[in-house]
């Protein structure tokens, strides 16, 4: 069993080419001119630059550049999530979501910052935050010519224009324009409270709110008006009291049109209408 198992690996290698970890890399890109050992790896990196899809979903058409792509992408349809959190039980279908997941239970924060030594959970949030002291802002809304920093938050922009909710809640069908948006609506169902404060043990939901409530033990108050210079723990007070200074109504009763400063005077205003 053992010799049929050891042959049936080297005939796998031998397909693969990858049997050899000390093949030199003698197959070149003849685009960029990288170099791979096997010849495998180079029929699959061309595709980045020939941007050809080989492989296509039986269900929806849609086709991928890589075979992994579209393993994934099939899990879209079967609803699979073969990865599952050992703290909460949330199910995931990779497993890179599924290690940055585990990180708002342990805390972990492996990235950090060159620039200002902040720490990060992901490597994705690393690289979009050091465009924040470099000012880049590669994305541009071809719509309203809004630029941004991320890829994401332009593909977050693009959905004010045309409407999309492309995100859709399994337990009571409501639609997002953002995965972070539905994340945070799912907890409503859960009951999950990632979010925990080391100094009094408080949960919460979202990692906002533990920031803020993280301000009521240190004193941190780091959001400044530039009227008036007094200080606030959260940027949505900093907001509120802005509008004391502009003059600023954003909300408005349907009823009569009369505008508010706070949402909180708005619900108070629509009750005259009730009685």
């Amino acid at each position: 069993m053992a010799a049929r198992a050891e042959s049936h690996l080297e005939q796998e290698e031998g397909e693969t080419g990858q049997g050899d970890q000390d093949s030199p890399c003698t197959h070149k890109c003849s685009v960029c001119h990288k170099a791979f050992r096997y010849q495998s790896q180079l029929t699959s990196h061309m595709q980045t630059h020939t941007k050809e899809k080989l492989y296509g979903c039986e269900e929806c058409d849609k086709r991928f550049s890589w075979q992994g792509s579209l393993k994934r992408h099939r899990m879209t349809h079967t609803g699979e999530k073969p990865y599952r959190c050992d703290y909460c039980a949330k199910q995931f279908r990779q497993p890179s979501n599924l290690t940055a997941h585990l990180r708002t239970h342990t805390g972990e924060k492996p990235y950090q910052c060159e620039e200002c030594g902040r720490r990060f959970s992901e490597l994705s949030q690393v690289r979009n935050h050091m465009r924040t002291h470099t000012g880049e802002k590669l994305y541009q809304c071809e719509e309203c010519n809004r630029c941004f920093g991320t890829l994401n938050r332009l593909t977050a922009h693009i959905r004010i224009h045309t409407g999309e909710k492309p995100y859709k809640c399994e337990e009571c069908g409501r639609q997002f324009s953002r995965p972070d948006h539905i994340r945070r609506h799912e907890r409503t169902h859960t009951g999950e409270k990632p979010y925990t404060c080391e100094q009094c043990g408080r949960q919460f939901n979202e990692l906002c709110h533990l920031k803020k409530h993280v301000r009521t033990h240190t004193g941190e108050k780091p959001y400044q008006c530039e009227e008036c210079s007094k200080h606030f723990t959260a940027q949505t007070d900093l907001k509120r009291h802005m509008r004391t200074h502009t003059g600023e109504k954003p909300y408005m009763c349907g009823e009569c049109g009369r505008r508010f400063g706070w949402l909180d005077s708005l619900k108070y205003h629509v009750q005259t209408h009730k009685k």
